[in-house]
């Protein structure tokens, strides 16, 4: 049997309550687990973690294991604080603890401060910790990091340490966020290094002990010793509505090596890691396998009652802990930056052999990784986001693009390469970045979306470094014994019968367009006002931005009877003008489905809102046909108080963006304006 425990609030501790089914809760057994527990609370190891806190409110719960217990439990959180507890303890750190990795602010610098930064280093203290910190700027980039010389033991000291006023390869570089104001905070996550926890020496591994198959995209098969492990199954259909679609034709068997995985890591929602369609199929055969994601602040599988989709064992675990799956493996999720938002990556351990998959992160653990791991993995390609190939207009000419896309790409190849020398794997896999646009009407952005070569990255890791380089085709297989023991081994890589095919060249579009074009022609979309349902469900208001959706065709022509309307934040009101006030202003042009054209950095409040802060249920769109269809005329947002579409069009010099959908928020493209509608001081901006 299964018991469950709850996290509570115990003498300023969190730790176990536990409920023993065999004691029915008797009160003599509860009191003897409380004081327990308060003893458990006072030991040293405890005492000293609890003082290590400098803010309890930032701090997630520490969970103890209980002291009548040898070992501490394997965790799954599952919701509201409940855990479950298998039968078995499996092992856990030395001291039992837990803790769960947090980010913790360690300065703050205000928007005045920010503009006082002078060229190269900066020197600031923490008045309220003693602690000191450095910021070093040069041409507008910033950079920080402890103010503590390694070497000596002592700070920096500018005439000392630093004549030439440059600052290189500094330690403990921090993670820097700036606020909406332009005011700017340095983070960190504690601990830094969780993978350093309970340390184990490698053994050795025989031969066919430890096997990664690809398959395809992001998607990886594992053996390790008598378990497999898939890492973000994305095997059929498209992704990003009809988008994406696969580079490589999966091995033919890619369904049963699925349904006889003992477990499936799915690091993010993004539906090339997130496959439903590929899930559909999964839970058909096997609904119950155990599946684990990263306790993201927008779940990973938010979605998953409206997908239709019946998986009963989904587990979202804490990051920065090991998740022990038998003696021999352990796993555990990292989160990309210092919030815990959408991406995560992933540590495999087996018999001391780590293997480190970043997957799509761009700042994984804030920049803090594991070196000298047996296998690393990581995304390469560029060309995720459709910026700025669904931009025209102002300077995005075909030139502009090109270059820009070639200047990304490179910046990209050189990031990479540079991570792969800084951390040493013995062994580094590019891959997650096989996807193409194959939709006929997207014939322009797979044309121009050139995405990077794996055998440049590889040779651009062999002119800075000895680390040996795996570029696997769909079915081949690396022998990681053989290959760590002998990398000349001809059997350390078993590549693909002959006459494998490798790449995919036609794909059942039709299933998937017919299911796009019935969610564009639904009823809701007869009655004007599902413009003020869907946005008022949204909930993103108090903001000063005014956008102007346009509804278009294929060849992104405004459809004659298409919507084009104006929603203005900041109260969350639909206009049928601009607003006279000063405001940022974006025009967007959507049709059907297209590649996404998103930067983060712009607009950080209204892109960290519809990527993360919607809400989980959707809008009651049968309550809200269920008023039209009675005619009601109090509804809010009736046909009494509709919203009109704007009367003009926007003209030849606007940036133009491509959506997928009248309800996607996802993929935008823009035309910026921080000025009032009848000033001309223009600014083009991508969101």
């Amino acid at each position: 049997m299964r018991k469950w425990v709850h996290l509570s609030l115990d003498t300023g501790l969190y730790g176990w309550h536990h409920e023993d089914s065999k004691t029915n809760g008797s009160s003599k057994t509860n009191k003897q687990q409380r004081e327990q527990q308060q003893q458990w609370n006072r030991t040293p190891a405890v005492e000293a973690e609890r003082r290590s806190s400098k803010a309890a409110e930032k701090v997630r719960p520490l969970v103890h294991a209980h002291p009548g217990m040898l070992a501490a439990p394997q965790v799954s959180i599952i919701s509201g604080g409940r855990v479950e507890i298998p039968d078995e303890p499996l092992p856990y750190n030395l001291l039992g603890l837990r803790t769960e990795q947090f980010a913790e602010t360690l300065l703050q610098l205000s928007v005045a401060e920010v503009a006082d930064l002078k060229e190269g280093i900066n020197f600031f203290r923490n008045k309220s910790t003693g602690k000191d910190y450095i910021l070093y700027k040069h041409k507008g980039q910033l950079r920080a990091c402890k103010n503590l010389c390694k070497h000596q033991g002592g700070l920096f000291i500018k005439d000392i340490e630093d004549l030439d006023g440059r600052f290189f390869s500094p330690p403990l570089v921090l993670v820097i966020e700036k606020d909406e104001e332009n005011g700017l905070s340095l983070l960190e996550l504690n601990p830094p290094n969780p993978w350093e926890a309970d340390p184990r020496s490698p053994e050795d591994l025989a031969f066919g002990e430890v096997q990664i198959t690809y398959l395809t995209h992001a998607c990886m098969d594992l053996k390790l010793g008598d378990k497999r492990m898939i890492f973000d199954p994305w095997l059929t259909g498209p992704a990003f509505a009809r988008g994406w679609w696969l580079l490589h034709e999966p091995p033919f068997d890619w369904l049963e090596r699925l349904c006889q995985a003992d477990l499936i890591y799915i690091s993010h929602m993004h539906s090339d890691h997130l496959s439903y369609p590929t899930l559909k199929k999964l839970a058909e055969r096997r609904p119950d396998i155990p599946i684990y994601v990263g306790n993201t602040e927008r779940p990973v599988f938010w979605n998953l009652d409206q997908s239709g989709v019946q998986l009963t064992n989904i587990n979202v675990v804490p990051f920065g802990t090991w998740q022990q799956v038998d003696k021999n493996l352990r796993f555990m999720i990292l989160m990309d930056g210092v919030h815990p938002e959408m991406d995560t990556c992933i540590i495999v351990e087996y018999k001391g052999h780590k293997i480190l998959n970043t997957v799509d992160c761009t700042r994984p653990n804030g920049g803090r990784l594991p070196e000298k791991v047996a296998l690393m993995m990581s995304d390469f390609a560029g060309g995720a986001s459709g910026f700025p190939m669904t931009f025209s207009g102002g300077k995005f000419t075909e030139d502009w693009k090109a270059q820009f896309i070639k200047t990304e790409r490179k910046k990209l190849l050189n990031y990479k390469a540079r991570q792969v020398k800084d951390l040493q794997p013995r062994i580094y896999c590019p891959f997650a970045g096989y996807f193409v646009e194959s939709h006929p009407s997207d014939k322009y952005i797979k044309k121009t979306n050139i995405k990077n070569d794996p055998i440049e990255l590889n040779n651009l890791i062999k002119k800075n470094s000895d680390v040996l380089t795996w570029t696997p085709r769909p079915g081949a297989t690396l022998d990681l014994g053989r290959m760590l023991k002998d990398p000349t081994d001809s059997k350390a890589i078993i590549e693909p019968p002959a006459g494998t095919k490798i790449y995919k060249d036609c794909w059942d579009f039709k299933p998937y367009l017919e299911t796009l074009t019935a969610a564009v022609g639904d009823e809701i979309f007869l009655h004007s006002s599902w413009i003020k349902e869907y946005f008022t469900w949204a909930g993103f208001k108090d903001y000063n931005l005014v956008v102007r959706m346009i509804e278009t065709d294929d060849d992104f022509n405004p459809l004659p009877d298409g919507y084009d309307y104006l929603v203005d934040f900041l109260d969350l009101s639909f206009p049928k003008e601009r607003p006279s006030r000063e405001h940022p202003y974006e025009e967007v042009s959507s049709n059907t489905g297209l590649a996404d054209a998103i930067d983060p950095e712009k607009k950080k409040g209204f892109w960290n809102h519809f990527q993360i802060k919607l809400p989980l249920t959707p809008p009651n769109w049968k309550s809200f046909l269920m008023y039209f269809n009675k005619a009601d005329p109090s509804f809010p947002g009736s046909e009494n108080d509709p919203v009109f579409p704007p009367s003009h069009h926007c003209d030849d010099g606007h940036l133009r963006c491509h959506e997928h959908s009248r309800l996607g928020m996802r993929n935008w493209a823009w035309r910026h304006e921080d000025a009032r509608p009848d000033q001309q001081n223009h600014q083009d901006r991508q969101y």
